[in-house]
């Protein structure tokens, strides 16, 4: 990235974004045709800078969905970084950023399965309900990512999602997510067995079947 563009992206100043475009009106444009960088958006994303993050979301909404060299876009970057508020933002913005797959196949919600924030959880679900059946490269959804990281609230709201979804469609729930096997073969509920993870364990999951 242009040092000028990182420094405006570290300052959050929306003023300061618009100057450099006066004096460099492509500066936007050359970040975007390289397929992997760090983008102004990540920058702003990882940092908090909510004003100066959603004018990027207008004058290139691109950025929201491009990759880093680290394999992560804006989103998951402030996910990682404890950025709830921006995060939010986001998503209200463009739902379909919660299913964006990084690094391994990680998405947003994975993250947050991992990182653990009922909030964010609970909001990227409400915009993007798909999203709950997801799966990392290592066949991973967020219920086996909540268990697997001793996310006890988390697994409550996923559950609790769960149950809504099964009421429209009760197959599908089973078949995507309670059932969904990992690369190694195992369901969440075996892995909370595994790990001996007795509050998962206690989960009714029962009542998903009857």
């Amino acid at each position: 990235m242009d040092p000028k563009l990182l420094r405006v992206a570290q300052s959050g100043s929306v003023n300061a974004l618009y100057s450099l475009l006066q004096k460099d009106p492509c500066i936007l444009q050359n970040v975007d045709v390289l397929p992997f960088i760090h983008t102004p958006l990540h920058e702003a994303s990882s940092t908090g800078k909510i004003d100066l993050a959603m004018e990027l979301m207008i004058l290139k909404p691109s950025f929201a969905k491009k990759l880093n060299e680290d394999g992560l876009t804006p989103l998951h970057l402030a996910v990682e970084n404890h950025q709830a508020e921006l995060a939010l933002e986001l998503v209200k913005f463009d739902p379909s950023l919660v299913r964006i797959r990084g690094r391994g196949g990680m998405t947003p919600l994975h993250l947050v399965a991992k990182e653990g924030d009922v909030e964010l959880l609970t909001e990227f679900i409400l915009v993007c309900p798909e999203s709950i059946t997801d799966a990392t490269l290592n066949g991973e959804t967020a219920l086996h990512i909540a268990v697997i990281s001793d996310r006890y609230e988390e697994l409550k709201v996923l559950r609790g999602w769960m149950q809504r979804m099964r009421k429209v469609d009760a197959s599908t729930t089973e078949i995507q997510v309670l059932n969904k096997r990992d690369r190694k073969g195992n369901t969440a509920l075996h892995l909370a067995a595994y790990n001996n993870n007795h509050q998962a364990c206690s989960y009714p999951f029962s009542e998903f079947f009857s």
